[in-house]
């Protein structure tokens, strides 16, 4: 599926980018991302570097809005770069850069995925969630299949790959399971969603993971 959409943040300031991705990962930001588990914006940070991995557009610009005002609120210097991942070219182009035919339609195809899957959301929030990283976007592509064949559907993000789970029992179970078919090198953690921690606030549409952007 062509579902990526990544926001590069270039940060003056290691300090402050390190801050930022607290600020993410504590939902300190005002924004007006979807909430839905499938809207996920999965987070990532290199030194300097903050990446931010949508599954649409309108998602990804919503949070270059969000940090942007953030950013200059504190009076950090962000330079941000948004890149539409081209499955046939395998490279991160620019966003208004006309896919082929191909993969126009896979797009399509999967933005119709996308719109059924929050419908299907709007009944419920997973409690918990399985986060796993893996070696590479073809790796999580094909363990994305993989599991989908198996009926477990993931939230796809370049590398990253979430797994929504009712509770933690069954969480921990899958992520037993997930330990035992990733590839080689994965990273494979459980943790409450914004819903299972504070079922008082407002979820968070941020998931920050640990390891390299990119």
């Amino acid at each position: 599926m062509n579902d990526d959409w990544r926001l590069q943040i270039a940060v003056r300031d290691e300090s402050h980018a390190k801050a930022l991705t607290e600020r993410l990962d504590a939902h300190e930001l005002e924004h007006d991302l979807s909430e839905a588990f499938h809207d996920r914006v999965i987070v990532s940070r290199d030194g300097a570097g903050v990446f931010l991995y949508a599954g649409a557009r309108d998602q990804a610009e919503r949070a270059r809005d969000a940090v942007e005002t953030d950013a200059r609120q504190h009076g950090w210097r962000v330079d941000m770069e948004l890149r539409h991942w081209h499955p046939s070219a395998e490279d991160w182009e620019d966003p208004d850069k006309p896919l082929p035919e191909d993969d126009a339609a896979r797009l399509a195809e999967h933005e119709a995925v996308i719109a059924r899957e929050r419908e299907e959301a709007a009944a419920g929030h997973p409690e918990f969630e399985v986060r796993v990283d893996l070696p590479s976007r073809h790796d999580a592509v094909r363990f994305a299949e993989q599991l989908q064949s198996e009926g477990l559907p993931a939230v796809h993000r370049w590398r990253y790959l979430l797994v929504g789970a009712t509770d933690e029992d069954m969480a921990k179970a899958l992520a037993e399971r997930i330990r035992a078919e990733a590839p080689p090198e994965s990273r494979v953690n459980v943790e409450g969603t914004w819903a299972a921690v504070y079922a008082e606030r407002p979820r968070n549409p941020f998931v920050v993971l640990g390891g390299l952007g990119g």
